[in-house]
């Protein structure tokens, strides 16, 4: 799919300007870096489950964040997932069907 840019070389969708990150991604890669804990480039359901303790989120909810977020369903989180995951989050309005990304729910 393409991707409406104004003349300002803005895309209108997210943000981003022409060939730099948004400021999602930016954001999401630094998360993503503190996240892969043994720094193997994916993050899995432990690593996740550690940051859920750090923002004293029950455990159990990064078994539902994971499930939605591991899109291609690898067992493993990669960048690209994670990037789209909180694009979602932050930048779509909201979508009953994302619900187990919603820590407030736990």
């Amino acid at each position: 799919s393409t991707q409406s840019t104004g003349s300002s070389g803005i895309n209108a969708e997210y943000g981003e300007r022409r060939g730099e990150p948004s400021l999602i991604a930016l954001l999401s890669n630094a998360y993503y870096d503190v996240l892969d804990d043994d720094g193997d480039g994916t993050v899995d359901i432990d690593e996740l489950k550690t940051m859920m303790k750090a923002f004293d989120v029950p455990q159990e909810a990064a078994y539902t964040f994971f499930e939605k977020a591991d899109t291609d369903k690898s067992g493993k989180l990669e960048r690209n997932e994670l990037v789209h995951l909180f694009r979602k989050f932050w930048m779509e309005p909201y979508d009953p069907q994302w619900d187990g990304v919603y820590a407030y729910k736990y």
